[in-house]
């Protein structure tokens, strides 16, 4: 990929045709790929999204839609495209949950690689599965996942935010880094990631009921069990999202939740640092930049995800309404 940094200092994505591409290169353009993707309100994001699955170098043998159905026979709209291979499985949403419901659509595919990606992440253009299976050529990766584009039209702190979180540099990640990254050697996004199928059922698959995180409490049981993650800076998707203050201490009430639940893997390596150093270098870049009129709008939000994930760690002694009203996830505590 060549990129451009625009003026807001970020970076413009084009697409370099001159380079020849791992799918004809590669002996690993024989292996198999089943997309995996849960679905609830779908909009047209979804149609994009398979609509570039199947304009990939690599194509998918298949495409799973894990349905989430608000009443019984609810229909998920699709684009009509040929060649296809798309299955629709109805999930009921009393039992729809974060690991389980992958966990189930897992169980569906006997493919060398599994492939998560959300209904809302949109492959930025057709290399996006060739770029995620390249590192499965060490046989030590049992994982990998994309770099997550904002939106053109998103604000600063959520373009930079991704900057932080998804950097232009390709990493591969073992235990051995645990002394140097904390809690981000088990980072890993199912918004866009592949499991290698062999490891992923050798290792007990994702975690049956989470109210959060299944991917990074799959990623903990990889790296444990001395497999390797490989982030994949050039395997793009487009998602963000906008939340407003009190969606992001939601959220975070949710992702401390779950630190709390598996504190085993959470609390026992630096976590809340990361958190801090996002705040410390967003205000830097603003600073730098001159838009000191978005600080307000900085600290406001890094206190609600903070407050959020404080009472989250904490919920065992919250009233459960509480709970429930903090909570984004409220189908979980049903």
């Amino acid at each position: 990929m060549d990129e451009k940094m625009n003026k807001d200092g970020f970076f413009d994505h084009k697409e370099n045709n001159q380079n020849t591409t791992i799918a004809e290169t590669s002996s690993w353009k024989s292996i198999t790929v089943d997309v995996i993707i849960p679905t609830f309100r779908s909009d047209d994001k979804l149609n994009e999204l398979i609509k570039m699955l199947y304009k990939q170098t690599k194509l998918p043998r298949s495409v799973i839609i894990l349905h989430t159905q608000e009443y019984e026979g609810q229909p998920q709209p699709l684009p009509d495209i040929k060649d296809s291979n798309i299955t629709v499985v109805p999930i009921d949403k009393n039992e729809f949950d974060h690991g389980g419901t992958r966990r189930y659509g897992a169980d569906l595919s006997d493919a060398d690689i599994l492939m998560f990606m959300t209904q809302d992440a949109v492959p930025e253009d057709q290399y996006l599965i060739e770029k995620l299976i390249a590192p499965y050529e060490d046989n030590f990766v049992a994982a990998t996942y994309g770099r997550q584009l904002p939106k053109r039209n998103d604000t600063i702190l959520e373009k930079y935010t991704r900057s932080f979180n998804y950097p232009k540099t390709s990493r591969m990640k073992s235990k051995e880094d645990i002394a140097e990254l904390g809690i981000k050697t088990f980072f890993c996004s199912n918004v866009c990631a592949t499991y290698r199928n062999k490891v992923y059922q050798e290792l007990g698959g994702f975690v049956k009921h989470t109210i959060f995180n299944e991917d990074m409490i799959m990623a903990f049981s990889i790296i444990r069990g001395g497999y390797k993650i490989a982030y994949a800076a050039d395997a793009l998707v487009v998602h963000s999202h906008h939340y407003t203050y009190w969606q992001q201490f939601t959220r975070n009430f949710d992702l401390g939740v779950s630190h709390k639940q598996y504190e085993e893997l959470f609390l026992t390596v630096k976590s809340e640092t990361e958190g801090v150093k996002l705040v410390k270098q967003t205000m830097q870049y603003l600073c730098k930049h001159k838009k000191y009129w978005l600080i307000p709008d900085l600290i406001l939000t890094s206190a609600f995800k903070y407050a959020g994930y404080r009472f989250g760690l904490h919920y065992k002694k919250l009233p459960k309404p509480w709970v429930i009203r903090f909570s984004m996830y409220k189908a979980y505590w049903k």
